[in-house]
């Protein structure tokens, strides 16, 4: 049952995130859907969206990106994060990964919502350096 209701609300959220990608701008009717299927991680997302705390670090000239996204704690950490598949967090570790209770921790939200947007801060730097980020993963 846990399943099915988890690949169902993966098909819906790309359904709307496809519809945000196309029009750079985001509706409250879409902004419902989500945080009905994200709750406070989609909460805690769009703050860190509207702190402006995406970053995405583009290698050139393969044009191959990573998203860096900062914490909410005071510490400010930032996290390497890929929106659809893996973030450095605790919480990926062990929400998503270990128990399978979540689709995404806020961190990938953040990107994933950032980017759709066009509200990321882009970073260029050279493909060897983007190598060496992707390493220390």
């Amino acid at each position: 049952q846990n399943e099915v209701s988890m690949s169902a609300s993966i098909l819906v959220a790309e359904a709307v995130w496809k519809d945000i990608e196309s029009t750079c701008s985001v509706s409250n009717d879409q902004l419902s859907i989500l945080h009905f299927l994200f709750g406070k991680n989609f909460e805690r997302a769009t703050r860190i969206v509207d702190q402006r705390g995406v970053k995405r670090i583009s290698g050139k000239p393969s044009g191959r990106f990573i998203f860096q996204v900062v914490g909410e704690s005071r510490r400010k950490e930032e996290y390497f994060c890929f929106a659809e598949s893996y973030c450095a967090c605790y919480s990926f570790f062990y929400d998503i990964v270990n128990r399978g209770e979540q689709l995404c921790c806020k961190h990938q939200l953040a990107a994933r919502l950032a980017a759709s947007l066009g509200a990321c801060i882009e970073v260029k730097v050279s493909d060897e350096k983007l190598a060496l980020l992707l390493s220390k993963l």
